[in-house]
Order: C-alpha cells, then structure tokens, then sequence
C-alpha cells in the first residue's frame, strides 16, 4: 500500500503471537506452510482508469464565477491538491467542529461499523491459527473388569488404568487451501475497514449538508418574514388610501391575500427547520428532545476558496467503497482456491505421545511410555458434484464481485463529474440570482412609489411584489446550494480518511474542533 495511506496494514491479522513449541513440530508446520503452491487465481489489483479527467468536454476554467455578496467568493480547483482528514474544518465554524465531534463520538451508525471492523478482524486473527498444529493434552483414569477366561485365569480381574498424553494433528497445506482461507478472511477484514471509512465519511458529509440546510432555512424564513413585513407596510398604506378614497376595497383584498399567502409559507417552512434539528440529533445520537445545538446560520459559514481536484488514478485509492469492493474482488478470488483445494488431497499428520500406568505414582515411568505418529491422505472421489460445483459457484461469485468493483468506480467517477458541474453551475446561478433579487427589489420600490402617486396600477404592485419575494428566497437556495456541494465535493474524492488517526476505529472520538 502506498505511504500515503499508512493507516491500513492488510497483513496485520498474518502475525501469530509468539509460541512456545516443540523444535520438532515447528519444523514440521514450516514445512508444511511451504510445500507446495497455492491453486487458484492470485488476486491482482484492477489497474486504475486510464481517462484524464471527469468529463467528456472540458469543464469550464479552473475556478467558478464570484458575486459580491456572502459565500459569493470565487473557488478554485487545484489539481492534486490534499484533502485534509477534517476537511469541514474549512468552514471556519466552531459549531459544526463541535457537533461533528459530538457525531464520532456517540453515533451508533459510527459504533455498529466499528464493531464489525472488531469482529472481522477476530476472525482474521482466528484463522491465522491454521497455519499451526492443534496441540491438545489428556488425562484419562479408566477403571475396568475383564474377563480371565480369555487370559486363562479362573477369576474377572478389575484394574485402574491411568493415561496422560500430548496430542497434535498437523494438516499439511500441500496446495494452499489453508492459505487462501487466511487470505479470504484478511481480505473481508480489509473490506469492513473500509466500510468503516465509507460511514465516518457519510457521517460528517450528511451533519455538513444537514448544517447548511438548517442555515438555508433560516435564511429562508427570516426573508420571508421581512416580506411579511414588506407586504403588511403596504396593506396598512392601501388602507390608508381607501380612506382616502385614492384606492378601492379590492385592492385591499389583493394585498390582504397577498400577505395571508406569503404567511402561509412559513410553517412549513418551521416544520422543515424542525425535522432538520431532528436529523441532526440522530446523527449525533441523541434524542430530539435532548438535542440543543446550535443554530446554524449562513453568514457564520465561511465558503472554502480552494477546492483539490484529484487526478483520476488517485480517486480509485482515495475512496473508501471503491477500496470495499476491491477487498470484497479479493475475498472472491481467494474463495476459489478454497474451492479449488478442497477438490485435491488432503495430508494430515497426527502423533501422540504419553504414558499407561495401572499406578498414578508410577504413570511417568519409563516403562509406561506410549507414542504413536500416523499420517493420512485423503481424495474426495464422489459427492454427487458438490465439489466441482461449489467451485464453479466460486468462480461466479468473482465475476460478480469484478463487474460490482467496476461499477463502484463508474459511479464514483459520475458522482465527481457532477459535483464539478454543480459547483460552476452554482457559481453562475449566485450571480444570476443576486442580479434578480437586486433588480426585483428596486423594481418592487419604484413601483410602490409610481403606485402611491397614482403613476401605476395596484396589479403592478402585486407582480412586483412577487417577482421579489421568489427572487429572495431563490438568492438564499443559492447562496446554501455552494455550501452543500462543496461539501459533496470532499465526500466525492475520500474526504481525507487516511489523515484520520488510528483511534477511529476504535470508537474514540476525533476532535473536529482542532484545524
């Protein structure tokens, strides 16, 4: 694995603890270990994709378009550019840090991961014990009656027999089925530990986007309340007018639905900004009852201004589900030459040795040794296909595990593409968006002072009015669109996974604040 990446050792599980054996039967477990060859296919890492970018026409310059007004800035995609391990910190929001430390710390998505990284890598460990002979030791008392008449005697003598012994069995790996056992099992290990980085990695993207969307809808809510203000200025100004008989009663009925129209657009607004707050207390797992973060709100958030932009050969090592299903390709290459070896002969080796006394006080003896070493081979000739077809099941469950590697990695190249669109297309939006609210809202004043001289009619108002309360809300999605796909942009390329500490998967929690 490269030295970027130097928080994964795949052979951690091949390491067997120090153990004190007999000389003999070390040498006998050496050799077997290296007899032979391992059948079936050797794993070999899918070459990286050969393409030069994410798109098939060049995207637009190396940076986005600015507009003069909060997260208006322009970003700029450097090619090769490091992603930090916690990257949210670009945000430059102590809240988000915090709450995203709160996430590592006490989500169960987080914890449920972390466990079965433990118990996939016990099981690696555990089948590392193969490579080894099964040492086991026995005492056995029996007390028995025999017959005299078969030794000639006239009388049933009764006798204890004590035994102690040390046995070990040995299967020799001639063809390295257990190999690619250990090897199977390694790599499914591999693949939970990804899958680890696939969750930390959805969790901190998900609590980002949930934070902008929070910040989104109080900016939403808040606009829409001034233009409940706006449009209540204007009604209390028509009624005035009535009075004065320069304005009729249907106009005050147009504004009165006007404002009653644009209220009703703040419950549900409310209702999302409350299931949002929901959201994130899931994901830091706490009740919604429970949860009192803080408010998010777009003008605490600082827009990143250099985004990375990593080369395609980099993205199949950066991200985590192209990295799971690797290591899931390689536990199915492995399962064939378990299949494959369980097709050929199996070689076993099995001694004892110990002592027979009829005496406890004398059952070490040297009178009273025993040993015993018998080897055996063992072909499978008939199981009605089991075998051959267990194999060729295998071999088919690689070929899927191939076309699903192959898969991930076109979908984790569209997933880049179109977050590089989004985020030229957000830029140009902002800026579109921010001349429409500008041009909205001194159009909208103009119009109500032409409206109070007389100049226009009260259905230029109302159109006016509504131009301008789309125009605000439309200018706050865009200014929150920016935050969110930037977001989807880290998460997009691996968001940084091998700058973590090691202390991730072991359930202990990453200082987001830090950064």
């Amino acid at each position: 694995m490269s030295e970027k990446y130097p928080r994964h050792d795949p052979m951690r599980w091949a390491r067997p603890a120090k153990r004190r054996l007999a000389p003999a039967v070390l040498a006998l477990a050496v050799a077997g270990l290296f007899t032979g060859c391992a059948v079936g296919p050797d794993y070999k890492q899918p070459a990286a994709p050969l393409g030069s970018g994410y798109a098939h026409d060049a995207l637009a310059a190396s940076s986005t378009a600015s507009a003069p007004t909060a997260g208006g800035n322009a970003q700029t995609f450097v090619t090769g550019l490091d992603i930090p391990g916690q990257w949210w910190t670009l945000y430059h929001s102590k809240a988000l840090n915090q709450l995203i430390a709160q996430a590592l710390a006490h989500s169960p998505t987080l914890e449920s991961a972390q466990a079965a990284l433990r118990e996939a890598d016990e099981n690696a460990a555990a089948a590392g014990g193969s490579y080894f002979p099964t040492v086991s030791a026995g005492f056995t008392p029996e007390r028995e009656k025999i017959s005299g008449a078969t030794q000639g005697l006239s009388y049933n003598p009764i006798y204890t027999l004590y035994g102690a012994s040390v046995n070990v069995s040995y299967t020799i790996d001639a063809f390295g089925g257990t190999r690619r056992q250990v090897e199977q099992t390694q790599a499914l290990a591999e693949s939970q530990q990804f899958a680890l980085e696939a969750s930390y990695l959805s969790l901190t993207s998900n609590i980002v986007t949930a934070a902008v969307n929070e910040a989104s809808l109080r900016a939403q809510i808040a606009a829409t309340e001034d233009i409940v203000k706006a449009e209540q200025a204007q009604l209390d100004i028509i009624k005035r007018q009535v009075h004065a008989g320069a304005a009729s009663r249907a106009d005050v009925l147009q504004q009165q639905a006007t404002l009653s129209a644009t209220q009703a657009t703040l419950p549900g607004l409310r209702s999302q900004l409350a299931q949002q707050r929901n959201q994130l207390a899931t994901y830091v797992g706490v009740l919604p009852a429970d949860y009192d973060g803080a408010a998010f709100n777009l003008d605490d958030l600082v827009l990143p201004e250099q985004l990375p932009l990593s080369l395609p050969s980099q993205l199949v090592a950066q991200r985590p589900d192209i990295r799971q299903y690797a290591a899931l390709l390689h536990q199915a290459t492995a399962n064939i030459g378990v299949a494959t070896a369980n097709m050929l002969p199996q070689v076993t080796l099995t001694s004892s040795y110990g002592h027979d006394s009829l005496s406890l006080d004398k059952i070490f003896s040297p009178g009273t040794l025993v040993w015993s070493l018998v080897g055996s081979i063992t072909q499978p000739i008939f199981q009605g296909g089991t075998l051959k077809h267990k194999r060729s099941a295998a071999e088919a469950a690689a070929q899927e595990a191939a076309a699903n590697y192959r898969g991930t990695v076109l979908a984790a190249f569209q997933n880049v593409s179109n977050v590089l669109y989004a985020l030229q297309a957000d830029a140009d939006a902002l800026q579109s968006n921010l001349t429409a609210e500008k041009s909205a809202a001194e159009s909208l004043s103009i119009t109500q002072t032409r409206f109070r001289s007389g100049a226009d009619t009260y259905v230029q108002v109302l159109l006016a009015e509504q131009t301008y309360q789309n125009a605000a809300i439309s200018l706050v999605k865009a200014r929150a669109q920016r935050y969110a796909d930037t977001a989807a942009l880290f998460q997009a390329l691996g968001g940084g996974w091998w700058h973590q500490p090691a202390t991730a998967q072991d359930s202990q929690p990453v200082d987001g604040s830090k950064g």
